[in-house]
């Protein structure tokens, strides 16, 4: 005989409970704490942007002296109860009578109770002691609600409502920009700087106190796009060139003569500022010139850093070498003391016929020789093994790695290119980026990449430039 688990089943199921069983004293009740998501949910959702509850600053200096919960939060849980459980489905909501006695703070745990005090027979009203206690036992609400209960028995299945995620876009990628507020700005030659995201990504940057910008550019276009955006320039250092080739030249040399610390790329090709780093003897080193993107996804718990989608389009394993070990030594100057590494291909096994997993299984193996050095490393997997250990759990994947990735490396420029772009506009990213494997760190973005994220590409050079002057010989 086949057995079924009725308490799973009544888990799935809402059931009401009828005027006629309804008995005075008859209660119910649950337990919650509040977060700080909640709250911004309840905003989000009524409007109430009340900087009492979402603002710490502000609510410090009111007289609950700090961040406290919408009082009809506290309302919607009593309605919950009433919904969902006594008397629940088919109930009727007519009156509700609340007093707010004490202030709701974020990790507060409540208790929530209904209590029947009194029920109307010709009507089939029903009135409800409500109240809601926090873990001292202090009452918080009290009050009284008056329905109409139902009269027919229901059962119904729960219902699985979408997920909801609460996320402070860009909240990464500010924390990057906080966490070098205490080094010394760095001088940085900012490249043909002559769209007005550029030229306000590099202004912002230096009043952030993260570069001294040296501005190098044809100056009669430099001051034009200034004027029309009403952008002071005036108490930075300008260089006049006749063109963008000759600024990124100019730039390089100023770097190889240690006047700058850093490169900032801007409306120009990268290929033009490439072009220049290479040809610059002073500026190279044994390492391979790669770029990395730094990502704040919002759908993702953790920093992500994904190389190589901007400089090297068919790279070779000695070049993939290069270029994941700059990655993982970003990760460290990021305080990511050992950064787990997802090689990617499109499968997760060794396929001769697929160059990249044969490469990502060498990449492995010159990890595990300590060819390359200060990461956990893994590959090849695809994509959705890298960031979900449900997947590869489903697969039979056993990884360090899958589900907890910092630093995803892709095959070739093609796939990094579309999967950064991806991440930016259909999961929302915040990124940045910029080029390793020189004497100085180059900040990198694209020419559609506006002021917020080139101000985040100056704090990576930032913190890079200060990593290089504490390793120089």
């Amino acid at each position: 005989m086949n057995t079924i688990n009725t308490a799973t089943n009544e888990q799935d199921l809402i059931s009401n409970v009828v005027y006629e069983d309804l008995q005075l004293g008859q209660a119910a009740s649950q337990i919650r704490t509040l977060t700080n998501t909640d709250i911004q949910a309840f905003a989000t959702v009524s409007g109430d942007v009340n900087p009492a509850h979402l603002d710490a600053e502000y609510a410090e200096h009111t007289l609950f002296h700090g961040v406290i919960a919408h009082g009809m939060w506290g309302g919607a849980l009593i309605s919950t109860i009433l919904g969902t459980r006594l008397p629940g489905p088919g109930t009727i909501y007519l009156e509700q009578n609340l007093h707010f006695v004490k202030p709701v703070r974020i990790g507060d745990t409540l208790t929530v109770s209904v209590t029947v005090v009194a029920k109307d027979d010709a009507k089939k009203r029903v009135t409800l002691d409500c109240e809601i206690r926090n873990q001292k036992g202090d009452k918080v609400v009290y009050g009284d609600a008056l329905v109409i209960a139902p009269t027919e028995k229901v059962s119904r299945p729960r219902a699985h409502l979408p997920t909801m995620a609460m996320f402070n876009l860009g909240e990464r990628q500010q924390h990057l920009v906080d966490s070098v507020k205490d080094l010394a700005a760095i001088p940085c030659a900012v490249v043909h700087p002559c769209d007005v995201d550029s030229l306000q990504g590099a202004v912002d940057a230096a009043k952030h106190g993260l570069i001294i910008p040296i501005l190098i550019a044809p100056l009669a276009k430099l001051v034009a796009v200034a004027a029309a955006a009403n952008i002071d320039i005036g108490s930075y250092e300008q260089i006049d060139v006749p063109h963008s080739h000759a600024a990124a030249e100019k730039a390089v040399e100023l770097a190889a003569i240690g006047k700058v610390e850093a490169l900032m790329k801007g409306s120009l090709h990268t290929d033009e500022l490439m072009h220049a780093v290479v040809e610059c003897a002073a500026l190279r080193t044994k390492r391979r010139l790669s770029h990395v993107y730094h990502l704040d996804v919002p759908m993702y718990h953790k920093l992500l850093l994904l190389t190589d989608a901007a400089l090297n389009i068919y790279p070779t394993l000695p070049e993939k070498a290069d270029i994941l070990q700059n990655a993982i030594n970003l990760a460290h100057a990021l305080n990511i003391t050992e950064p787990k590494v997802a090689l990617l291909s499109a499968v997760e096994t060794v396929n001769p016929k697929i160059n990249s997993t044969i490469d990502a299984a060498a990449l492995c193996k010159m990890a595990e020789r300590k060819q390359i050095t200060g990461a956990i490393v893994d590959g090849p997997l695809a994509f959705d093994n890298a960031i979900s250990a449900r997947a590869a759990q489903i697969k039979g994947i056993v990884s360090a790695v899958s589900g907890d990735a910092d630093i995803l490396m892709v095959p070739d420029l093609e796939s990094g290119n579309m999967l950064g772009k991806q991440f930016e506009y259909l999961a929302g990213a915040a990124t940045c980026g910029v080029v390793l494997g020189a004497k100085v760190p180059i900040a990198l973005t694209s020419r559609a990449d506006g002021p917020s994220s080139r101000v985040a590409s100056a704090a990576l050079v930032k913190l890079l430039a200060h990593e290089y002057r504490k390793n120089a010989p």
